[in-house]
């Protein structure tokens, strides 16, 4: 790494008007004089050490590759490209859609994804699970905020929400009768997961019940559940976040069960799930979460579709929401420097209960928990906070009839599209699909074939540059995000540095990064429509 870069990235950080800490996306924006100071004011989380094991333990970057501090005499950026491999490829995850007869039916050809990390623990989460009492799959992610324990929770739960809202009365009844029976019920979803996913195993059982009575509520329903698929997403995302509110006020069995509970209720989380059943693509969003389909227009160009607001304090239809929901007495309070109330970003998320609750309400949970200061909740009731909720987990549902021209299906945190613009990551995923294709030809066998020969073709495809390709190509979007310069190529050494910056550095420089890519069947969606 040149002298040059290293400096640069620790001049700039050292000459950062910003107060130190582990706070995220809490945070006050105090003028002083002429400058900018942003005050941390929520989430103080603690540095996890690496190689430990716990509840946020995902994906960190080793002690040898990362650095803790900026102050350490002897700082390099300087990593190995398998180094960097290593690194970018340790989140991968793939899945390949096959029916029982080995030929993929499904309009979901595959799926990659990817995750790294910024905050130390990360605090993105990702889900994708194939429904089983209905059609369908669902693709989830998650990005959390003032740590990781709602987006774990929500990641955890949503599907599950989502797949009983769609089921007939007749499956429910069949599952409520196996559970009061004490029998095996029916499952519900088939998981995709990566190895190194972590669950809240010690809450489990809390879940189930919430779940549980959930379904009930639907079976008293006077008619047939039956919701439409928006419907079912809308109603699962509220009730998700209705029960996560309640599972904190109510009593629990045990100190863990309530602490993880709190932890829960007062970090937050964004939220964009994607659920496929044939044609039938529905995407529902809360928060700055994005989804963008690449098109693959007839003269050969691809084109961008975006299915996702962000909802944060740039968009006007959520300024205008807010202010209708709010007194005009606060029409000048309900956003202050671009922050809802002059701390959060996004303007719809799970959790946040200190943006939903009365200041009562706050005091009197808060007051009746053993350890707050432990749990790095951090109790701070904004300035004019007056006519809460000022904050909805209510999402917002687009609905798209696939084509064959739609290829792929990129959802992402922040992180991401903070770094590349929808067009570039369309065009990036695209350059990977031909590139991949173009490189995997056929060995084409000359008789008798022999050891030199066989080499000679390897060394062939090894020059075409398939060795250093990433297969995955949500490893290939973070790679350009992190990497790209200004003439849009990976700069190696950018690249090193951006992976190697201390925990108390690389916030400012990038978010959790977590992406999913969903590629499209092309033949099944065109004999859907010759059929229909």
């Amino acid at each position: 790494m040149s002298r040059t870069v290293s400096s640069w990235f620790l001049t700039s950080a050292r000459n950062r008007i910003v107060l130190q800490g582990k706070g995220r996306l809490y945070s006050l924006c105090v003028p002083n004089r002429n400058k900018i100071k942003w005050k941390l004011v929520f989430s103080r989380t603690r540095p996890c050490p690496a190689g430990s094991c716990g509840l946020d333990n995902t994906f960190f970057l080793e002690k040898a590759f990362r650095h803790t501090s900026t102050e350490e005499e002897h700082f390099s950026f300087q990593l190995s490209p398998s180094q960097i491999n290593e690194i970018l490829r340790a989140g991968e995850l793939s899945h390949k859609i096959l029916d029982l007869k080995g030929r993929n039916a499904n309009s979901v050809l595959r799926f990659e994804s990817n995750q790294l990390a910024s905050n130390a623990p990360i605090e993105d989460r990702r889900s994708a699970a194939t429904c089983l009492q209905t059609p369908g799959m669902m693709f989830g992610v998650f990005d959390g905020h003032a740590g990781s324990a709602c987006a774990q929770a929500v990641s955890e739960r949503l599907l599950h929400y989502i797949a009983v809202s769609l089921m007939s009365r007749q499956t429910l009844e069949d599952i409520e009768l196996a559970v009061e029976c004490m029998k095996p019920a029916l499952p519900i979803l088939q998981w995709h997961k990566h190895p190194n996913d972590v669950e809240y195993r010690e809450i489990t059982s809390q879940y189930f019940e919430s779940l549980r009575v959930y379904w009930q509520h639907l079976l008293d329903l006077d008619s047939e559940p039956g919701f439409s698929l928006e419907e079912a997403l809308t109603c699962a995302f509220k009730r998700l976040d209705s029960d996560i509110s309640l599972e904190v006020q109510a009593p629990q069995e045990n100190e863990l069960m309530r602490n993880i509970a709190l932890q829960v209720a007062f970090s937050g989380a964004t939220a964009c799930v994607a659920h496929v059943d044939g044609v039938h693509l529905h995407v529902a969003n809360t928060g700055d979460c994005r989804a963008v389909l690449g098109v693959h227009e007839e003269d050969g160009t691809w084109s961008t579709l975006p299915l996702t607001r962000d909802h944060n304090a740039f968009d006007e239809f959520e300024i205008r929401r807010l202010k209708r929901e709010h007194p005009r007495s606060e029409e000048k309070t309900v956003f202050v420097n671009d922050r809802l109330l002059g701390i959060l970003m996004p303007t719809r998320a799970f959790g946040d209960v200190q943006l939903k609750w009365s200041k009562e309400l706050q005091q009197s949970v808060l007051e009746n928990s053993s350890d707050v200061e432990g749990l790095n909740i951090y109790q701070y009731v904004p300035p004019n906070y007056h006519t809460p909720p000022y904050l909805t987990a209510e999402p917002e549902v687009t609905y798209h009839k696939l084509r064959s021209k739609d290829k792929f299906l990129v959802i992402a945190s922040d992180g991401l599209w903070e770094l590349l613009s929808n067009e570039k990551v369309v065009q990036l995923v695209a350059g990977h699909l031909t590139e991949l294709n173009v490189q995997k030809p056929q060995l084409a066998f000359e008789k008798p074939v022999n050891l030199g020969y066989m080499h000679s073709l390897l060394l062939q495809r090894k020059n075409r540059g398939v060795a250093s390709l990433d297969r995955n190509v949500a490893t290939h979007l973070i790679r350009h995000a992190i990497g790209n310069n200004e003439y849009g190529e990976v700069d190696q050494e950018k690249l090193a540095a951006m992976l190697t910056l201390p925990e108390d550095l690389a916030r400012m420089y990038r978010d959790d990064i977590t992406v999913t890519v969903v590629y499209f069947n092309p033949e099944t969606i065109e004999n859907y429509h010759r059929n229909n």
